[in-house]
């Protein structure tokens, strides 16, 4: 169903192509990942791995499917979530568990139209302690990109676990509410991967990575823009600090789950 409604969400846009995949590499070294270090792997217990990017001290960003128990659709609890920042190659610049995860509340795991899913699939991860070093400054927002525009990906994936891989430009072929379509290298685990606008040499998180899907037998990647989603994300982290009760608040919880997985949604 993916694949027929993401070519139905191409019909308006006839003049798309999918241009070959820019170089991806992987960063091995410290000198290779330093500014980077924010970026880390979400271990979800033993169900598998996302990325998560630290825009506040306390605060990680990710896809909201990640949340989610991929064998029961059930919602993890926080504390089997750990965020390991900078990791590579074994070891991680700081390690954190997660206090509280709140999901955007129009997103549905369960939800029946997985494109439609996309478009509000973010959440927020506060941290049990803030990250406050020299050499790991949170990453700062910005506004969605446009159709045309240049962006990069830090991603891990299920191939490529072990450090952070780098995709420095591809392109956003379309754009259509809050969801875009960009010829991204992506795979299982890249799901809550920050997706860069770099101008003048300052990186800022414009986007989140949710799926992978085709168009015409090429893969492209579909991500969440973050301007509205975002703000009502925050609001809804602020608001679950009044509730007493531990677990994924912002969430609605239908029957059941799905083989979509907690690291990524299949097409």
């Amino acid at each position: 169903m993916l694949r027929l409604a993401f070519a139905l969400l191409f019909a308006a846009l006839p003049r798309v192509t999918v241009a070959q995949d820019a170089t991806m590499f992987g960063m091995q070294t410290a000198d290779d990942s330093r500014g980077w270090d924010a970026v880390g792997k979400l271990i979800l217990g033993d169900r598998g791995f996302c990325t998560g990017t630290l825009i506040e001290p306390k605060l990680v960003l990710t896809a909201a499917h990640c949340l989610f128990d991929k064998e029961t659709g059930a919602p993890m609890r926080p504390e089997d979530i750990q965020f390991y920042a900078g990791w590579r190659n074994g070891r991680a610049v700081a390690y954190r568990s997660v206090r509280r995860a709140v999901a955007h509340p129009d997103y549905s795991y369960d939800g029946v139209d997985k494109l439609e899913r996309v478009s509000s699939d973010l959440a927020l991860l506060e941290l049990n302690q803030a990250i406050r070093l020299p050499s790991l400054v949170p990453f700062e927002t910005d506004a969605a990109p446009v159709e045309g525009d240049h962006v990069g990906v830090v991603s891990y994936a299920q191939d490529r676990s072990e450090v952070p891989t780098f995709q420095e430009v591809c392109e956003v072929l379309a754009e259509r509410a809050t969801t875009l379509i960009l010829s991204c290298n992506v795979d299982f685990g890249s799901s809550g991967a920050p997706v860069f606008a770099i101008h003048d040499g300052v990186a800022k998180v414009v986007s989140v990575i949710s799926a992978k899907a085709e168009i015409e037998g090429r893969k492209v990647a579909l991500a969440v823009s973050l301007a509205a989603p975002l703000r009502v994300l925050r609001a809804a982290l602020a608001a679950s600090h009044s509730d007493p009760r531990s677990g994924i608040a912002g969430v609605r919880v239908l029957s059941g789950g799905d083989d979509s997985g907690a690291k990524f949604v299949k097409p």
